[in-house]
Order: C-alpha cells, then sequence, then structure tokens
C-alpha cells in the first residue's frame, strides 16, 4: 500500500520518487539539489539520496527510476518501477523543457501509469533544463488543462539543474504536499471545499466576527491576518483581498449577505472637488465635453453604457448636476464596487483604496434592530406590463410624462437624492423588473439580497393589473421568507387620474391587511401628484423592521415555530419547578420529625434560606467542576459544553 496517506507530527522522512523518462533531467535535478551545485557528470540512476536538513528542515529519501519508453521497458524495470512508486510519498513528474514530446508524453503514459497502479501519491510536475528551452513558452497555457485533467497534480515547476534556477524549490512542494496535503480539506473530484473544513472555517469567521453582523471588517481581517501570520495587511492588499474574492462570488457578495457598499465622506469630498475643478465655467453643470475630460485618464468613460447613461438627470445639453454626479458614483459603488475604486483611482483619488468603501451593516441585522446606518436605498420595482413603472421611475427625475407606452425588455435604473428632515439626504435608487423577467431574478437565492424596499406598481383603475400586482407581490414575499431577505414593501397604486376601481380599493385594502403592509400609495405621473412616494419609500427602508409582508404559508411557519420553542420553554420550566420542588421535598422529609407543624404550617410556599444556600453550594461545586475541568482538560470540556 503506498504510503502517501496522512502524516503525523512525529514524521521525519518523506520518500519522493523521481520518474520521467529517459534524458528529462532527473538524475542532474536530484544530484543539484543534494550538493548544492550543478555536476556535469551523474550516473544514469541515482541510489537513494539524503538531502541535507539545511536545504529543507525535513530530510528526504531520494529514488529515481529511469525506465526506457513503454516499448522498450523490460518487465524487470516496469516491476522494479511499480514497487518503487508504490512505496512513495511523493512524486516528482519530468519533462525536458527542451523537449516537447516529454512534455506530452505526461498525459499519454506517465499519469496514466499512476492511475493504473493506482498510486494515491501526489504529484509534483517539473520542466527541467529550463537554460535549454530557445522559444516563448506560456507555462499556464499547458499547464492548466493538464491540471484540470488529471487532478492528483498539486504542482507545476520549471527548474535548472545547471542555473540552480529553483532546484530547492521541487523539493519543498513536494514535502508540503506530503506534510500539509490538501485532500483533507479539499475535494479534488468536486473541487469544494470538504464538510468538516466548512464547518472549522465558519466557527473561525464567527470568532473573528466580533460584532456579529455577519462581516469581517478591516480590523477583524487584520487580527485574523494577526494571528495567523503575525504581520498586518496594508491597505492596498485588504483592497487587494475583496477584489480576489468579489471575483470568484456572485454579484455583491463579497460584502457579506445582504450587506451594501457606499462612498466614504473622504471620497464624497474628492469627487466635489474634482468635479469643480472640470466645471470650467462655474455653472454647477458638467457638459458633455467637460464629463469626457474628466475621464479623459480612464480606459473609457464609464457611464456611456447601461445601466448608468440615462440613470440621472440631465440638462437639454446632457449636462449633469452634482447632484447627479454624485447619484452616478452612488451607483456605481452599489453595483461595481471594484470599478468605482479603479476609476477613482484613474482620476486622480491617490489616498488608500480602502479609505474609498463603507461597507454597511447587514440587512438583517438593520432589521433586528429596528433602524439603519445607510445612506443609499435600492428599491425594487414590481408589476405588471403598462401599469406604470417606466413612468414612475422617470418621475424620479422629474421628466414629464409621455403618452408613448415602450414596454420595459431589461432591467433599468434610475437614481437621485431625496432629501429628508433635517437637511438629511438619502440616495435613492430604482430598479425595475420586468414583469418577464422576475422569475429569472429571484432563481438566483441571493437577488433579493440587495433589496431595501420593494414596491409593487399597478393601474388602479384596471382590476387585472391588480391581480398581477398582488400575485408578484406574494410570490417575492415567498421568496423573502424562504431566503431570509424579507424587505419592507409598498402598493403603489399608479395610474390615479383614471379613477380608481371600487373592487380594486375594496380588495387592495383586504390584502395590506392581511400581509401586514400599508395602505396603498396614490400616485398619478401625469398630473404630477406623486403624493410624496419616493420620501414614504426611503421611510420604509430606514425602518427595515415594518412592513415586511407575510404569506399565509410564512404565518404557518412562524406559528409553528412559536408553538415549538413554547414547548421546549414549557419544558424548561417543569424541569426546573420538579427540581425545585424535589429541593423543597427533601428539605420537607430531613425537617419533618423536628418541626412537622412549623413545615406543614408553611405548606411548601417559600424555601427557607437553608434550602436555597444549598442550592447556591450545589452550583459553586459545580461550577468549580467547571472551572477545574476546563483548566485540565480545555478541548474536553469544550466538546461537552
Amino acid at each position: 500500500m503506498p504510503t502517501g496517506g496522512p502524516i503525523s507530527g512525529a514524521r521525519t522522512s518523506v520518500r519522493i520518487v523521481v520518474v520521467g523518462d529517459r534524458g528529462t533531467g532527473k538524475s542532474s535535478l536530484i544530484a543539484a539539489a543534494a550538493a548544492e551545485t550543478f555536476r556535469q557528470e551523474v550516473p544514469p540512476v541515482l541510489p537513494p539520496t539524503r538531502l541535507p536538513a539545511i536545504i529543507i528542515p525535513i530530510m528526504f529519501q531520494l529514488s529515481s527510476s529511469t525506465p526506457r519508453p513503454v516499448c522498450g521497458c523490460s518487465l524487470e524495470n516496469r516491476g522494479r518501477l511499480a514497487e518503487e512508486l508504490k512505496r512513495a510519498d511523493a512524486v516528482v513528474l519530468t519533462y525536458a523543457c527542451d523537449q516537447p514530446s516529454t512534455l506530452n508524453r505526461l498525459s499519454s503514459f506517465w499519469l496514466q501509469e499512476l492511475r493504473r497502479l493506482e498510486i494515491k501519491a501526489p504529484v509534483i510536475v517539473a520542466g527541467c533544463k529550463l537554460d535549454r528551452r530557445t522559444e516563448e513558452y506560456n507555462l499556464s497555457i499547458e499547464m492548466v488543462p493538464l491540471m484540470q485533467q488529471f487532478r492528483e497534480i498539486e504542482t507545476c515547476i520549471e527548474c535548472s539543474a545547471a542555473n540552480m534556477l529553483q532546484i530547492q524549490e521541487v523539493f519543498y512542494f513536494a514535502q508540503k504536499a506530503v506534510l500539509h496535503p490538501t485532500a483533507p480539506l479539499f475535494d479534488q473530484e468536486t473541487q469544494t471545499l470538504r464538510p468538516r473544513c466548512m464547518r472549522a472555517l465558519k466557527r473561525i469567521f464567527v470568532l473573528c466576527d466580533h460584532d456579529m453582523d455577519g462581516i469581517l471588517n478591516d480590523d477583524e481581517l487584520n487580527e485574523f491576518q494577526v494571528k495567523c501570520f503575525n504581520a498586518l495587511l496594508q491597505p492596498a492588499e485588504i483592497v487587494g483581498v475583496k477584489r480576489v474574492v468579489q471575483e470568484k462570488l456572485p454579484e455583491g457578495a463579497l460584502f457579506g449577505f445582504s450587506a451594501s457598499v457606499e462612498l466614504t465622506s473622504e471620497a464624497v469630498e474628492f469627487l466635489k472637488g474634482i468635479f469643480s475643478t472640470f466645471d470650467d465655467d462655474k455653472d454647477g453643470v458638467l457638459r458633455e465635453s467637460e464629463l469626457e475630460d474628466l475621464f479623459s485618464t480612464a480606459p473609457e468613460s464609464p457611464w456611456n453604457e447601461a445601466p448608468y447613461k440615462d440613470a440621472v438627470g440631465r440638462t437639454p445639453l446632457r449636462g449633469i448636476s452634482l447632484s447627479g454626479f454624485l447619484s452616478e458614483w452612488a451607483l456605481m459603488t452599489s453595483l461595481d464596487p471594484a470599478q468605482s475604486i479603479a476609476n477613482l483611482i484613474y482620476i486622480g483619488y491617490h489616498c488608500n483604496a480602502a479609505s474609498a468603501l463603507h461597507i454597511t451593516r447587514r440587512r438583517i441585522v438593520d432589521r433586528k434592530k429596528q433602524q439603519t446606518e445607510r445612506n443609499v436605498f435600492q428599491c425594487f420595482v414590481f408589476g405588471p406590463k403598462s401599469a406604470g413603472k417606466s413612468a414612475l421611475l422617470m418621475s424620479l427625475l422629474g421628466r414629464p410624462f409621455s403618452e408613448n407606452y415602450v414596454p420595459t425588455t431589461t432591467q433599468q435604473y434610475i437614481v437621485n437624492v431625496i432629501d429628508r428632515h433635517m437637511g438629511n439626504k438619502k440616495t435613492l435608487i430604482l430598479r425595475e423588473v420586468p414583469e418577464d423577467g422576475v422569475k429569472k431574478l429571484l432563481s438566483n437565492k441571493e437577488s433579493l439580497a440587495a433589496c431595501d424596499v420593494a414596491v409593487f406598481v399597478y393601474d388602479s383603475s384596471s382590476e387585472y393589473s391588480f391581480k398581477g400586482a398582488t400575485e408578484l407581490l406574494s410570490y417575492v414575499a415567498r421568496q423573502g421568507e424562504e431566503s431570509g431577505f424579507g424587505m419592507p414593501s409598498l402598493l403603489i397604486a399608479a395610474k390615479n387620474d383614471l379613477g380608481s376601481n371600487p373592487t380594486v380599493n375594496k380588495d387592495s385594502a383586504k390584502i395590506c391587511l392581511d400581509m401586514g403592509i400599508d395602505a396603498p400609495i396614490p400616485v398619478s405621473v401625469k398630473e404630477r401628484d406623486l403624493n410624496d412616494v419616493f420620501s414614504r419609500i426611503v421611510n420604509a427602508a430606514e425602518h427595515p423592521h415594518l412592513s415586511v409582508p407575510e404569506t399565509e404559508l410564512g404565518r404557518s411557519q412562524k406559528r409553528y415555530r412559536q408553538l415549538v420553542n413554547r414547548a421546549l420553554m414549557c419544558i424548561s420550566v417543569g424541569a426546573a419547578a420538579t427540581f425545585v420542588g424535589l429541593a423543597a421535598y427533601r428539605a420537607y422529609a430531613a425537617r419533618k420529625n423536628a418541626s412537622s407543624f412549623l413545615l406543614a404550617s408553611c405548606s411548601l410556599r417559600l424555601l427557607n434560606s437553608d434550602v436555597i444556600a444549598g442550592l447556591l453550594r450545589k452550583w459553586d461545586s459545580f461550577e468549580g467542576y467547571l472551572l477545574a475541568m476546563w483548566s485540565n482538560e480545555p478541548t474536553g470540556i469544550r466538546q461537552r459544553v
């Protein structure tokens, strides 16, 4: 049986077998590692060689097998090869960098042979004779497909014995693959972390998440870094970490489930200064030419395409005000933080990239605390066709009503600043979701994580439109209950100028009462009677625990959970009552002969001080036991607790 299994802490040697076609540099590789210098003449097959400890902390036994190609290899040599490989802790598989045919032989023969022999040891692919390569070569182009096909390959590396280039690294990676195997942590077949590894990582995350908001902020991330590596991350490195995570995870997942990203006050002040600098005529508006100058140091203007192109209000000459300018940046930061950071740097932001972004608290935490600290809110706008969704979005920018109906086929965004009480300002992003795109959007379980508030628009004169809106309300509310991303929801009765339908009025009142949300907000974009709808949307977002719709199924599940919790509470209270009653009975029995009349008159309504003191002494003993167990056997007591 091969010895490539888990390695204990007492392991003092690792056996590595170096194999490959004749002339690929196996013996030179081993000899150079052992002597720390290149030898011109080496025997074709080296005996087991022990590397000096000063090269690598662990001593190695290295064997070099030099079989001929399959067609010319004797059965005796094949048998010896198999015996050597089955004793290996790790296999170094060589090819010659100046002989492409030897690289092809890795997949056509060597790796297939290792599988045929059922070798479980990790494999390090080493390209030798790097000094002899004469043509341009991209290692990743060749090796990535090879490593995807043969998951047993741990690392690919190229080296040169003649130049003593990366010789020690070859054996370091072989040692690392044995002493620190990835197999217990990562399943190569499914390309996923193993369940126990996931549980361990989640526990580490919980231990580092001191404020328990479900996100590692910069300080918590740095504390983790210091504990693991005894070194702080630099601000640029923190941004790099976040960027890598964002590239690997779905939209929004970088900053924790249902968290969002906003620009810091430092970044906003920088943008205000940039706006003033490029506003040549100081009219408070950036003309298109001035905006092009502002982004002339970027690869391209980021706002020439959807979703940014028509997302803010513009002057008749396509100029943009400071409010619109900052709104565009808020939208880009919310949708694509990495792009926002990149463009900030392009236009001259010289401070730490980390100082430009603020990661907000998770929405689920906001609901528990019944308040939010966000300044940018994203509102999803749902509704059936021809309900008035697009007209509502355009009214946020003050655009005039148009009688021409153009159905929305893709999601669109509108963003503007909303004035609040005491001069406070909030940025509101409206995201219109076409009726045909709702199911596709909600097929992603995390899609509602970005939603602060949802509105459902319907034509108040049409029963059909109202029915479509309420069906969407029920569907989205149920998705929110299942995913844990429930959000405040509002019904908007649009086209109020057409006259409301009495049946719709009656049914809407009942549905709002049943689902626990506010009454519909009547609006008429045509008559510019908006009924302060956008402030009311922001108000709902600022109170994330209110107006969250409940479906009948969700309500039933909630009642079931409450019933279970009550049952568990009753069991706990009953157990406590039994314990107290037993203690009282024992006290009564002990004193029965001496003071039966006194105890009978008390009728067990009160426990005397002796009983209470006795109970406390028992607890003190148990507490002392816990402390003793913890100090003597911390791991065992933690597992028991």
